[in-house]
């Protein structure tokens, strides 16, 4: 039996503003998936949030992109969104795109992350979610995780992860994708990676020459981009994404180990700015600073048969305290440009906000200078 592991997350309603999920929310969340896993549509199940974002986390045998699943997911949200209406919530069905589900949410709206994989001896997955960003902010990590030996020292000193792993990279502009090979492949892969705006890692896999199975991922992030799908700016795309660990992969420690340098990513206040990746707890995963700064959450489990332990939250460590320090004065520096680049987005990445409204009104003011 193969388990599907799946993360399906939508922004249906602030509380207040961008800043939270509100509790009724993850409960009709809750009492949805109850109902899903009594009727065996899922195997197990676990409600979290990250800023605004509530995150549906279950495990399943349908594969990903299964009609029941997406369908359980968007019955769920549409649910709480209701409920977000009447409590007068921000934004309430913000990332549901659509007005009625059409057999899978990808293209509706909200962010997604499956992955389906056979389960070994002991099986560490971790949940990763964050909040106002785009899917381009896993770039570094998920590079330093399975390609960098300053970051994972498994590469160098365990012969299990010593041939590298294979990059699945997204062009999601041209909407093509390419799959490259580290160590071999590295400086193109970095080449592309580093324009984290338009080439997003997808997915991870092992090389053939490992125990693991090839065809089989061992990390995948979320690509969705909600301008491409409404035409404007209607909020950051929040991505999610799971990683597999240990046995023939990096160490939960490697996997963490990324996350504490608070690098700069785009998004925050209105999509719109560049700052520091803030690595949390669950508790503080509320996005008040300038509506940020971004924020990333961790959340480890242990499958079994397709169940799942209690998570640890993993970044709820006094280890990243540092790292948290760094990123606010990285957010106090930022801050101090106001409008202007580099703390703004440049030009080219501002065309789905409302900055073209501006550009707009003052268009036929705008004399050609001789």
């Amino acid at each position: 039996m193969k388990t599907t592991f799946s993360i399906i997350k939508a922004d249906v309603g602030g509380w207040p503003g961008h800043a939270k999920v509100h509790p009724d929310l993850e409960e009709i969340a809750r009492k949805k998936l109850t109902e899903a896993k009594r009727d065996k549509t899922i195997l197990d199940f676990y409600v979290a949030h990250c800023g605004d974002d509530l995150e549906l986390i279950m495990t399943h045998t349908n594969g990903v992109d299964a009609k029941e699943i997406h369908s359980l997911s968007w019955d769920a949200f549409c649910e709480a969104t209701e409920r977000a209406r009447d409590l007068g919530l921000y934004g309430a069905g913000q990332d549901l795109l659509a007005d009625a589900f059409s057999g899978n949410v990808r293209g509706m709206g909200p962010g997604v992350a499956e992955m389906e994989f056979t389960e070994r001896k002991a099986e560490p997955v971790i949940a990763f979610m964050m909040d106002k960003t785009e899917p381009g902010a896993f770039n570094l990590p998920v590079f330093k995780i399975f390609a960098d030996p300053f970051n994972t020292a498994g590469l160098i000193i365990d012969p299990s992860l010593h041939d590298g792993f294979v990059f699945e990279v997204w062009d999601i502009l041209e909407h093509k994708h390419v799959f490259m090979k580290t160590p071999e492949e590295m400086y193109d892969l970095l080449a592309l990676i580093g324009a984290k705006s338009r080439f997003v890692i997808k997915r991870v896999f092992p090389k053939k020459t490992s125990k693991l199975k090839s065809d089989e991922p061992v990390a995948v992030i979320s690509t969705e981009k909600l301008y491409q799908i409404a035409g404007e700016y209607v909020g950051k795309d929040d991505p999610v994404g799971i990683v597999r660990a240990q046995s023939g992969l990096p160490a939960l420690g490697e996997v963490l180990e990324p996350f504490s340098i608070g690098h700069l990513v785009s998004g925050w206040m209105r999509g719109s700015h560049n700052g520091p990746l803030m690595p949390v707890s669950v508790e503080d995963a509320q996005c008040t600073r300038f509506d940020g700064p971004p924020r990333v959450v961790a959340l480890g489990f242990q499958v079994k048969n397709g169940l799942l332990t209690q998570p640890v939250d993993l970044f709820d460590d006094p280890a990243f305290d540092l790292t948290r320090k760094r990123a606010q004065e990285i957010t106090e520096y930022m801050r101090r440009h106001g409008p202007f680049e580099p703390h703004r987005l440049p030009m080219a990445d501002m065309e789905y906000t409302t900055l073209p409204r501006v550009l707009k009104k003052l268009g036929n003011r705008f004399k050609k200078v001789k």
